[in-house]
């Protein structure tokens, strides 16, 4: 079963559906998404072997060639979804907790 999250990137007013699936040793990861930047990464086939470092790390180096701001969140939701695919991270834990969130304090 593949993995999916939506990404509400309420600072930008963006929802973003992301779908992940392994295929062999590649994380193939699709992208719903109103974002004009996002839009160019909305196909990936991601080597899994290439998102295990936050420094030399595929998915990294597509932000920042996209010049995402270093907040985006979307970024942070595939390498969720590689994790997952890869058996780093259970789904069955991640979907247990449903949802992890940043909240601003006053």
């Amino acid at each position: 079963m593949p993995s999916n999250v939506t990404v509400n990137s309420r600072i930008c007013g963006f929802v973003h559906k992301v779908h992940g699936e392994l295929n062999g040793m590649n994380i193939i990861i699709d992208i719903e998404t109103p974002c004009e930047k996002i839009k160019k990464i909305s196909h990936m086939e991601i080597p899994m072997m290439e998102t295990m470092d936050i420094k030399d790390n595929y998915v990294m180096n597509k932000a920042q060639e996209l010049q995402c701001t270093p907040i985006c969140l979307v970024p942070c939701a595939v390498l969720h979804i590689c994790r997952m695919e890869s058996g780093m991270l259970s789904k069955t834990l991640a979907r247990k907790m449903g949802d992890i969130s940043i909240e601003f304090d006053e």
